[in-house]
């Protein structure tokens, strides 16, 4: 099994953090066998805050997956909808086991020096 390292918008990165939010939307699956996520809060944060454990990846078409995931998505209905406005397809984690990093860690803790686009693998 493997760990991805995701970027994250602060305001997502602590809905998830304070277990409001439990699936991670994202455009495009990971490689099998990933099982853990590492959350890299962007700017202004710029830290690595917490990981979750991977429970399920769930594909379909955005409104399926809206209607599994929105008791627990952690953010607006109009947010999912603008996120993958001209999409076909939806990806999400959902996400159990949450842990909070105090303090929270540097990208350099992980042999990283730039911070990914969307994601990368940790191992």
């Amino acid at each position: 099994m493997s760990t991805m390292l995701l970027s994250i918008k602060p305001e997502y990165a602590k809905v998830i953090l304070d277990g409001q939010k439990e699936y991670e939307f994202r455009k495009r699956r990971c490689k099998t066998g990933v099982n853990k996520i590492v959350f890299y809060s962007t700017a202004p944060e710029s830290k690595v805050v917490g990981e979750a454990e991977i429970e399920d990846i769930i594909e379909g078409s955005p409104s399926k997956i809206w209607e599994l995931a929105k008791k627990a998505a952690g953010i607006t209905r109009a947010k999912y909808r603008a996120y993958y406005h001209g999409y076909h397809n939806a990806v999400a984690y959902k996400l159990k086991n949450v842990v909070v990093y105090d303090p929270p860690k540097e990208l350099s803790d992980y042999g990283i020096d730039h911070v990914p686009q969307s994601f990368i693998y940790l191992d």
